[in-house]
């Protein structure tokens, strides 16, 4: 009934800039918190981003910070994560992720109930 598709993945050199976007359908996601995570080979699933609600608060791992933008379209139902200035290190498997959860824990892996089934940045140096 509730299913997120992540778009906008590919191959880049380092400097490079992506647009990654996620789709929902199935329930309206528009009050829901949404995030990004990923996973590079051999690594556990680490928190990108995420935001709250409307949209009006957005939290970054350090390591993407100044680098990174998440927004969404609410009328959409989309999320999408900005990804500039991109390095070697950022080449990983991309997931959205969506909660219903009210209280906001976002940089979790285990609050997020709903999760896409990922695209792959893959960054050369």
């Amino acid at each position: 009934q509730v299913q997120l598709v992540e778009s906008g993945g590919g191959l880049v050199q380092a400097g490079d800039s992506l647009r990654l976007s996620c789709a929902a359908s199935g329930r309206a996601f528009s009050s829901y918190n949404r995030g990004w995570f990923r996973q590079a080979p051999g690594k556990g699933r680490e928190f990108v981003a995420a935001t709250t609600g409307s949209g009006s608060s957005t939290y970054y791992a350090d390591s993407v910070k100044g680098r990174f933008t998440i927004s969404r379209d609410n009328a959409k139902y989309t999320v999408a994560l900005q990804m500039d200035s991109l390095k070697a290190e950022d080449t990983a498997v991309y997931y959205c992720a969506a909660s219903t959860n009210g209280d906001y824990y976002g940089s979790l892996e285990g609050y997020y109930q709903y999760w896409g089934q990922g695209t792959q940045v893959t960054v050369s140096s």
